[in-house]
């Protein structure tokens, strides 16, 4: 198969163009009439991964390898180091990131993973409406997104209203109208700003909650008659 036959039936899945301006999603490396003969899927790339790949491999990943022009190469440096790989191997990138959060990430966290009802969404931002205690939401977090920790802002006794979004998405918290508000990353002067707004914040973690994308993916292959290798690259953090 050439990689545009599979780039075309991804677009119809989650169209690239839903992608955000700064985004990078769509064929990173690779040239759109070369045949693959494996696909393997990931949330980002590693040299670990690439190094067990077989050559003429397909990635499909949700991280984009490169966000913005390179200036240089050199292969000593990320993600420099990487693309020599690729090329010598004859491995190809395609990058799924915030058209597949809106389409289908963000959804099957909130719905599949975590078990709320989706009563809203706007693109990034999914919301449920019910009634949980501090505790109950905090355990529930930690069990289905295997986290020991989680750091809280402005925590609440109870909650009557919830809003997601994977990844980082502290950025998006005026648009959020719920008691609380679940995303990764978030960064210090976020937290003294929710503080300020009275939004309670619970940081997931962008890996934590971001690696279900080779589910959500493998499940989408399997309907297109496609199999895929999972590939999935490493939690740069650790818990010590």
């Amino acid at each position: 198969m050439k990689i545009e036959q599979i780039y075309n039936q991804l677009d119809k899945i989650s169209p690239f163009e839903l992608q955000e301006k700064w985004d990078n999603s769509g064929l990173i490396v690779g040239d759109m009439n070369r045949e693959f003969e494996y696909i393997a899927l990931g949330l980002d790339l590693d040299k670990e991964s690439l190094d067990l790949a077989k050559e003429n491999t397909l990635f499909i990943v949700h991280h984009p390898l490169i966000f913005s022009g390179l200036k240089q190469l050199d292969f000593s440096l990320y993600p420099a180091n990487l693309l020599e790989i690729m090329v010598k191997k004859s491995l190809s990138l395609i990058a799924m990131h915030t058209n597949f959060d809106k389409t289908h990430l963000n959804g099957y966290v909130f719905e599949k993973v975590l078990g709320f009802k989706k009563e809203f969404q706007d693109e990034f931002i999914c919301k449920t409406t019910g009634s949980w205690s501090k505790d109950e939401l905090l355990n529930l977090l930690k069990t289905k997104l295997n986290l020991e920790t989680l750091r809280v802002v402005s925590p609440k006794n109870r909650i009557n209203s919830i809003a997601l979004t994977t990844g980082a998405g502290a950025s998006l918290m005026d648009k959020v109208d719920a008691d609380c508000f679940l995303t990764g990353d978030i960064k210090y002067h976020d937290a003294m700003k929710a503080m300020s707004q009275n939004l309670m914040m619970v940081d997931i973690g962008h890996y934590e909650s971001e690696q279900f994308f080779v589910d959500v993916m493998m499940s989408e292959l399997k309907n297109l008659g496609l199999f895929g290798i999972i590939s999935q690259s490493k939690n740069p953090f650790k818990i010590s």
